[in-house]
């Protein structure tokens, strides 16, 4: 018995098992579960501009006599008719819904009058549904007018115990008045809201001139009219967005520059007002610019007002396109018109919604014009019969009194007199005061002005002309009653903002240092001066440190032919004491990659050039201003190279007449004329230096100046001083002269070139030399001409190898600086013996 059972058990659960592909059933439930969000929920109507949601709201509002000139009611009983009769979800989501209604700064016409605290555009969130009261706008009644005519089809609710529209009557085009925005499955939709004197002057030029094109619409509905005002900007992007249902426009705060401060009156739709304020706290807190001295928020029930104080020393213009470019004062605005047209999504543009409401208006009319000829033809029919009744009024009278009921009564009326059922009808329910002369009267006036909206009608239903002059009638009507001015300013060019950030910062002497090793920092002079020793890491050596200007720019040169853009205000502030932070936290540098060369540039429009020389023999110019760029978060590139080279120096030039000097490593030197050297991008590669043997490279390379000796550093630590009229010129690419003596054993090997003035020598400028592991400071007044073949030796060889050569910057004094009598090639060597006197 019991296995019987077990077997009839199992058998009935195999029963309502179904055996059906996992892929298969995701699909069709996911399908459906799309179509439903997509169809009911997400997004608006063509028609009427708005989602089921919104819908419910306002027709249960109308069910509930809510109109505008009627008291306020809870918002929580109309929430909850809502919830029990049409939109069995969440009571928030329909509050929620309710509340955006009323909301005058997101909607430009308000659908939903509320009462209390329905919110702020600073993102606070409304009173409970318990607190608020609300009522049906002006414009909301205007959407739903005449649905009591059966202008609109109804279908049964969630419980088939009501009934619902599934669209409004919609006198003015909605979804383009008021916009939308949604997303669903697959599908987004983002309208703006437009002016509704605007569209409804679109609407009515579209009917009475269906072949006009963009230029025509643009000129009547001018662009996008948001709530909060503002500027808009780009006129041939709406005239796409118009055209296609997607573009983008530019959406800029509306300001104004009083006594040196900065006034924001009007957002960009949809921008929180207190997060905008925040960020531009932070922008002056964090010092991304200086000169803002104060961010206020001034609103108040006047209006808004955001009030940003500007420094005195500073330009109000150029913090305001600061803020502009940083913050949401300025916001683009991407138009994605997509709503449900004929049960289905479409990207729609302007023409096909105004064409979708004109047919909706079309079934409106006519199904309300059936509605009104059905009632007076009834009620006509009616004042006829007792009219004819009036004729022979004793016989009916007598009639009447003989019938047994009203039953008997409405049948002898119908044979007697050949009334119909409804005639009879009305005859026997009359009161007898009808029958006074002065009733009778105003039966007959009713009866000619039935005759007359009888005729009206069937002219509206047969003649399609008379049926869209009753539509423009009435969006004229529309237009007066909720007559609403343009606020948003639409301007024809987006402008362009460019800022030059140089001009937000404040001008100071910092000092800034640079370690072989990559480390970097800026830090204030008394900082510098109060420090006695400089931090640095094992093995490491400060490859530049010196004062420069908060406005200047370090370019950072590497081995692999890449710079580093580097503005000193961008540079992070430490102690002079502490090591700083390493340029790979600032710029992503290569493993392999190391810094050759470091140049200050205040101004990239200067006529200057910059040499480079590689490993490889080759040589290079470029111009200066092409080194200058926006965007420096990793590595430019400044030269191609080919495999296995490197960048070995960087020099910047000061004309095309001047000279230059390269060296091999083995001390080959060859001097020409800079303009030998074509001057090009900083994707070229260079072309050929000097004549080399083979495994030769070139070492170093640098510009001469007049009257300057030439310091020539070897790995050795020793310092050749040359008169630079000892190298003969020559053509580029011809063979070098040895400058020192080739030594098998441990060779010397040119490793960095620096130039001696007069002043620097008689002032003892420092010298400093970078090694592998340390640096070494030296007098340049250490420094003399000598007959040694390979220099005076400096560093010792306990210190490492020797690399880079550096000499202080010292403003030449023009007391010891030759005159021009001496400049002939003749007295050179006279002018050097006097110059280092």
């Amino acid at each position: 018995m019991a296995k019987k059972v077990i077997k009839d058990i199992e058998e009935f659960v195999n029963q309502k098992i179904l055996q059906e592909n996992l892929e298969d059933i995701v699909g069709e439930r996911f399908g459906r579960y799309s179509k439903y969000i997509i169809q009911d929920r997400a997004l608006p109507d063509v028609r009427d501009g708005l989602k089921p949601v919104q819908r419910r709201v306002l027709y249960s509002m109308y069910k509930l006599g809510m109109f505008s000139d009627k008291p306020y009611k809870k918002s929580a009983r109309i929430v909850g008719d809502v919830i029990g009769k049409y939109h069995p979800h969440g009571d928030s989501s329909v509050y929620d819904a309710m509340v955006r209604l009323s909301q005058p700064w997101k909607m430009r016409n308000l659908l939903v009058d509320m009462h209390g605290n329905n919110g702020s555009i600073d993102g606070d969130s409304a009173a409970a549904m318990r607190y608020t009261e609300a009522r049906m706008s002006l414009a909301s009644e205007m959407l739903i007018k005449d649905i009591e005519k059966r202008t609109v089809d109804f279908i049964p609710n969630f419980d088939d115990e009501e009934y619902e529209p599934t669209v409004l009557p919609a006198r003015f085009p909605n979804l383009l008045c008021n916009g939308a925005t949604g997303i669903s499955a697959g599908y987004a939709t983002e309208i703006p809201p437009h002016n509704l004197r605007e569209v409804i002057n679109a609407v009515v030029k579209r009917i009475e001139n269906p072949l006009m094109d963009i230029d025509d619409l643009i000129k009547v509905m001018r662009g996008p009219d948001f709530p909060t005002g503002a500027i808009v900007q780009g006129k041939e992007q709406i005239k796409q967005a118009f055209e296609t249902g997607r573009g983008r426009i530019i959406v800029k705060s509306k300001t104004e520059i009083i006594d040196h401060d900065i006034i924001v009156t009007e957002l960009p739709y949809e921008v929180n007002k207190a997060t905008l304020v925040r960020k531009m706290d932070d922008i002056r807190i964090k010092k991304q610019i200086d000169g803002i001295k104060e961010v206020r928020d001034e609103s108040d029930r006047e209006g808004l007002r955001i009030v940003i104080e500007v420094k005195k020393a500073f330009e109000p213009q150029v913090i305001l396109n600061f803020l502009h470019k940083k913050t949401n004062l300025t916001k683009s605005y991407n138009y994605n018109m997509v709503a449900i047209n004929n049960k289905r999504p479409m990207l729609m543009g302007v023409f096909q919604i105004l064409d979708a409401y004109i047919i909706h208006q079309k079934e409106v009319i006519t199904n309300r014009s059936n509605y009104e000829l059905r009632k007076a033809q009834k009620r006509l029919h009616i004042v006829e019969g007792i009219i004819t009744m009036m004729d022979v009024l004793d016989e009916v009278i007598t009639l009447i009194r003989s019938s047994k009921n009203k039953r008997d009564a409405k049948n002898k009326l119908m044979k007697a007199f050949k009334f119909t059922e409804e005639q009879a009808e009305a005859i026997v329910i009359l009161q007898l005061y009808r029958l006074s002369s002065t009733d009778i009267n105003e039966l007959q006036v009713e009866q000619s002005e039935l005759e007359g909206i009888i005729e009206n009608l069937n002219l509206i239903l047969k003649n399609e002309k008379e049926l869209e002059r009753v539509i423009i009638d009435e969006l004229r009507a529309s237009q007066k009653k909720l007559n609403s001015k343009r606020l948003t300013v639409i301007e024809e060019e987006i402008e362009k903002i460019t800022i030059a950030e140089e001009e937000l910062i404040t001008e100071e002497q910092v000092i800034i240092g640079i370690t072989r090793e990559g480390y970097v920092k800026s830090t204030s002079i008394r900082s510098f001066k109060a420090t006695e020793q400089i931090s640095l890491r094992d093995n490491d050596s400060m490859l530049f440190s010196g004062e420069v200007s908060t406005l200047d720019v370090m370019l950072l040169f590497t081995n692999l032919g890449n710079y580093i853009y580097l503005p000193v205000y961008k540079m992070p502030v430490f102690k002079w004491k502490d090591l700083g932070t390493h340029i790979n936290n600032l710029v992503q540098l290569s493993e392999n990659e190391s810094i050759v060369k470091i140049l200050k540039i205040r101004n990239f429009k200067e006529q200057r050039n910059l040499l480079f020389v590689t490993k490889n023999n080759l040589v290079k110019q470029t111009e200066l201003k092409e080194f200058e760029v926006s965007r420096y978060t990793k590595p430019v590139r400044a030269i191609s190279l080919s495999k296995n080279d490197e960048v070995v120096s960087v020099d910047i030039t000061e004309s095309l007449d001047a000279e230059l000097v390269i060296f091999s490593a083995k001390g080959q030197a060859l001097r020409f004329n800079l303009c030998e050297i074509p001057v090009t991008s900083t994707t070229a590669k260079g072309v050929k230096g000097m004549n080399l043997g083979q495994k030769q490279e070139l070492a170093s390379g640098i510009v001469l100046k007049d009257y300057h000796d030439l310091l020539l550093l070897t790995n050795r630590g020793t310092i050749k001083r040359i008169n630079v009229n000892e190298i003969p010129k020559k053509k580029r690419t011809n063979k070098g002269v040895q400058i020192y003596k080739e030594v098998r054993s441990n060779p010397y090997l040119v490793q960095d070139l620096c130039l001696l003035n007069a002043t620097q020598y008689k002032n003892r400028a420092k010298i400093t030399v970078n090694t592998t592991t340390t640096s070494v400071d030296i007098s340049s007044f250490d420094i003399k001409h000598d007959k040694t073949e390979n220099g005076k030796t400096f560093v010792k060889k306990s210190l490492g190898n020797s690399l880079f050569i550096n000499i202080e910057q010292v403003e030449e004094d023009p007391s010891i600086t030759p005159v021009s009598d001496y400049v002939k090639e003749d007295d050179h060597e006279v002018i050097q013996q006097k110059l280092f006197e």
